[in-house]
Parts: structure tokens; sequence; C-alpha cells
């Protein structure tokens, strides 16, 4: 179950979206054609605990033989393009034009953030979320080939640790995300945590320095 809100006519802005995430809420929207946004605040909140990812021996094997590259940031507009495509990995999206909108601005401010998995030329999988004190709220993910979306999630881990970060908010918990650590704790646990990680200022690019 979940707290929600009806849909509203207020503007949704970057500053609100930022607000709402401090919060504890997220927004949603129905479908992609839905004009309308609404917030939820799960009681049961979805995390990876950042010491807690779970990478199989036959995934640890074929990131060290994959010939994908990974990188952040270079093409947020691809991503969050195929996390809202119905395909394969999905059958509706809740991604419409205003979270669109809103969140390719917050990328252009430095608040939203992707990894991206590519093969060659490529855009095989990704993810993309918003990084806010201490905390990295996980907003989609997708993969166009096996294991790219794993990898990308492999690599946020990797990046959020370096960057002293201590939260990786999943908002639920799909069987996917089961399979790699992901659990549910109740919404006064998630508010305890997420406080604690506001109270930081994490470094998304702590990563790059170390190489």
């Amino acid at each position: 179950m979940a707290r929600r809100s009806d849909p509203f006519d207020i503007e949704i802005t970057p500053e609100l979206i930022v607000r709402a995430y401090r919060a504890g809420i997220f927004p949603m929207s129905e479908s992609a054609g839905s004009a309308d946004v609404f917030w939820v605040s799960p009681e049961q909140r979805g995390i990876i605990p950042l010491d807690g990812l779970v990478v199989a021996t036959s995934l640890r094997k074929a990131i060290r033989r994959s010939p994908f590259t990974v990188r952040v940031d270079t093409d947020f507009d691809a991503v969050i393009e195929a996390c809202a495509t119905v395909g394969q990995d999905r059958d509706e999206t809740w991604i419409n034009a205003t979270i669109r909108s809103v969140y390719g601005e917050l990328f252009r401010r430095g608040v939203a953030h992707t990894v991206e998995v590519w093969d060659g030329p490529a855009l095989v999988g990704g993810l993309y979320g918003l990084a806010i004190g201490g905390a990295f709220f996980g907003e989609s993910m997708f993969h166009r080939a096996t294991n790219a979306s794993k990898i990308a999630l492999v690599h946020l881990v990797d990046r959020l640790n370096a960057g002293s970060f201590t939260l990786l908010d999943t908002q639920f918990v799909t069987d996917h995300l089961a399979s790699l650590g992901g659990i549910e704790i109740p919404r006064a646990d998630y508010e305890e945590l997420l406080a604690t990680a506001l109270e930081r200022q994490g470094d998304w690019s702590a990563w790059d320095r170390q190489g």
C-alpha cells in the first residue's frame, strides 16, 4: 500500500520535485499519455543497502567478459526515452511529458544523473535518478541486451560508495531488484535513513577521480 495524492494542477517544477524527494515522496503518472501527476509515499519503501548488493558469480564473470562500456551523464534524453518505452522491460510506463521535461531540467542542473551501458555506438542499458545530499533516488532502468541493466546497477552502487552516499532508494522492489539485494523497509525506517542521508553531501564524481 502507498499514500497517493489525487492529481492536481499546480506547476511541477524542478524545485518542487527536489522538495518532494527530501520529504520522502515522489511523482508518478498513470501513463505516458496522461497529463496528470500524483505523489506517492509507499508504506513499504524499496532500497538497496549500499553494502548489500548481491552480485552472482555468473554476473561477475559476465561483467569481466562484457564488451560493453559504462558511461555516465552523456545522453539523458536517450535514457529516459528508453525507460519510457513499452517493450520487453515493461507493459506500461508512468513517465509522461511533464516528468520528462522536469527531470531533463534537473539533469541540466546537475541533480539528475544517468548510468549508461553502451555496446559500441548502441545504448543497450541504463538507469537514471536524482542525487540529493547523500541519497540517490533511482527512478527507472532498462535493458536491450542481457545483463545490461544489472551492469548499470553494479556501477551505480560502486559510484555511490566511492562518493560517500548512504542511501539508494528504489521506491519499490521488483523481483529483479530483489535478486540483486533490494529490500523493503517500513516508511518510518526509510524516513530515518533519508534524514541521515540528507545531512551528508555525496560526491557523484568521486569515482571518476579515482582512476
